[in-house]
């Protein structure tokens, strides 16, 4: 494939993808109440308004309003609304999990028939949100932080009540702050959230250090952290934008005996990268389990 080809073909897969993340959720039927609107309940609150839901659809169940979240309320979003929501098409579930057990007992009533709920909450599962919202269809999510700029990446899971439709409308909310996948196995919810909810941390944790190494190679800390900063976003963008595996992609950089080789030696010998991501990954996903219960 020529230079122009790959070119071509690269801003094509770049509009496909953004076409699939901006579909519109104006067609909606009935409220979408979200409680809890800190960074991740916001980023979602953000994203389903970029996608055209309409702010009069919206209602936000939050204590603590921000003074954002306040603004909206002249756009027509309802803000802990005295008078009855009416027909709740979707509700998400943004609290922090430890309250969820106080918070539950007083939404499930906000729950009708056809309503999807969707939880955000870590660690909270089928099992314990059937326990408040019984005959509910209900699907548990994990997010990531990147939601706040539009390119995170979900993980959801349903319960048998959860059919087309539903699932439909949660991939649609949730698709709004960026990719989104299924599983049928709640037991992988452990692992998923070891590897990209939990992800975003790894990922800073790599532009320290190399900032640090750079200092230690003799950069001025200024430069060291600011090379370490773009080479990291820049190498995330390469990779979001490329459809080829991250090894080819590594392999591109890696000349036989040049510099490239020589540390990477080093991160991909006994003691380096895989393997210690494999006990962090592991460490992460036996803590989720008991975070669960």
């Amino acid at each position: 494939m020529g230079a122009s080809a790959f070119v071509a073909v690269t801003i094509e897969n770049i509009m496909a993808k953004s076409a699939a993340r901006m579909s519109s959720l104006a067609s909606i039927p009935g409220t979408v109440v979200l409680v809890g609107a800190g960074k991740m309940g916001g980023a979602l609150l953000d994203g389903w308004l970029g996608r055209k839901l309409s702010p009069k659809k919206i209602v936000v169940i939050e204590p603590k309003p921000s003074n954002a979240i306040k603004a909206l309320a002249r756009r027509g979003v309802r803000i802990n609304p005295k008078k009855p929501v009416g027909k709740v098409a979707a509700m998400v579930l943004a609290v922090k999990p430890q309250t969820a057990p106080e918070a539950l007992p007083a939404l499930a009533s906000l729950a009708g028939p056809n309503t999807v709920v969707v939880s955000i909450m870590a660690g909270r599962t089928l099992g314990f949100l059937e326990s408040h919202l019984a005959k509910t269809a209900i699907v548990r999510a994990m997010p990531n932080t990147p939601a706040a700029i539009g390119r995170g990446i979900t993980v959801a899971v349903g319960n048998r009540r959860v059919a087309a439709a539903a699932r439909k409308l949660a991939h649609s909310l949730l698709a709004a702050t960026g990719a989104v996948e299924w599983v049928k196995d709640e037991a992988l919810m452990d692992a998923v959230t070891a590897v990209s909810g939990s992800g975003p941390a790894y990922v800073f944790l790599l532009a320290e250090a190399m900032a640090q190494a750079g200092i230690a190679a003799g950069l001025p800390a200024a430069l060291a952290e600011r090379l370490a900063r773009e080479t990291v976003a820049g190498s995330g963008e390469l990779l979001h934008r490329s459809d080829a595996p991250a090894a080819i992609l590594r392999q591109n950089v890696t000349s036989p005996g040049g510099t490239t080789a020589a540390a990477l030696e080093v991160l991909m010998g006994q003691d380096g990268v895989g393997p210690v991501m494999t006990k962090a990954v592991a460490a992460a996903t036996r803590r989720g389990k008991e975070l669960a219960g």
